[in-house]
């Protein structure tokens, strides 16, 4: 390969051979050809055979291995090895058991070329299903080998949509201006400009457990002037998985308690005094409440 990619897709894991192998054969059906992005798969140290899927896919991507010994879950620095290491000028955050549609890394090019600024960008994720008999019956419906079709087809009936649609839906798909845009900046499917992650810190690596790094990246990029934003073209499917639902949702008040130390503002205090259920309505309580922007307060101390 000669000359830099213009994206780095960079996937973190932890013994997922066979939903990362998924990930990997979508990104060989990218539209996009092959020496404009590479890919960075940083593992946190498993004990199954992901360095041989790695391996299997040399021949068909732009792809390299990162690891270190298992410590925990360390998403955060997974991510944050792959922004060190990338040598795009756009970082596309991709967990692993995503399947991407082939359009979704041209729809995450064109939604950093088509801005008058910096963005940071929200790809569309169809299929989470934290439900077992819900993961069943996707599976049985959805034909991972032509992960398009079956995309359009999720599209048209309305099933399994994104999560984040009813946020979508209330504010629509240009929502950069509320308080806190920034609250679905998810990086199961994302991306930035590589050089703004950087000068904003990257991943906060003191997170522990899951949830709420990418939230924070997002609020320091949206401080570092980012307009966040969605791209359906973007688009993605997320295979069903094991979760265990109620010890995300522990994990993640924890470390939205932390950001709240962090940053202290009223709006951030917010992620720690609501009920999970009015999490996509926290624009609305803002607005309600007339509390400070985040932006204001942070940059006048």
């Amino acid at each position: 390969m000669t000359g830099a990619p213009e994206l780095s897709v960079i996937v973190p894991t932890y013994n997922r051979a066979p939903l990362l192998t998924q990930t990997l054969l979508s990104l060989t059906r990218q539209r996009m050809a092959p020496h404009h992005f590479e890919v960075l798969v940083c593992d946190d140290g498993s004990s199954d055979d992901t360095a041989e899927v790695v391996e299997s896919f040399s021949d068909q991507l732009d792809i390299r291995f990162f690891t270190s010994p298992h410590e925990g879950f360390r998403a955060g620095r997974m991510r944050n090895t792959g922004v060190a290491h990338a040598r795009g000028e756009i970082s596309v955050f991709v967990d692993s058991g995503i399947v991407l549609h082939s359009g979704c890394l041209d729809g995450h090019r064109a939604a950093h070329r088509e801005a008058d600024g910096p963005v940071a960008v929200c790809g569309y994720v169809y299929g989470f299903a934290p439900d077992p008999a819900d993961a069943e019956e996707f599976l049985s419906t959805v034909d991972l080998t032509d992960a398009d079709r079956a995309m359009y087809r999720l599209g048209a009936s309305g099933r399994w949509p994104d999560v984040r649609e009813f946020f979508y839906g209330h504010y629509g798909d240009d929502f950069g201006d509320l308080p806190a845009p920034w609250l679905v900046y998810w990086t199961v499917n994302a991306s930035a400009r590589t050089a703004q992650i950087r000068s904003v810190g990257g991943f906060d690596e003191a997170f522990q457990g899951w949830g709420g790094e990418d939230l924070d990246l997002g609020y320091r990029l949206y401080l570092d002037g980012a307009r966040v934003m969605l791209s359906r073209a973007a688009a993605a499917l997320d295979i069903p998985h094991p979760k265990n639902f109620e010890a995300n949702m522990a994990s993640a008040g924890e470390n939205y308690r932390y950001m709240v130390r962090k940053y202290g503002t009223p709006v951030v205090r917010l992620l720690s005094e609501s009920d999970p259920d009015v999490f996509f309505d926290l624009n609305d309580i803002i607005r309600e409440r007339g509390l400070p922007a985040c932006r204001d307060l942070l940059t006048t101390r």
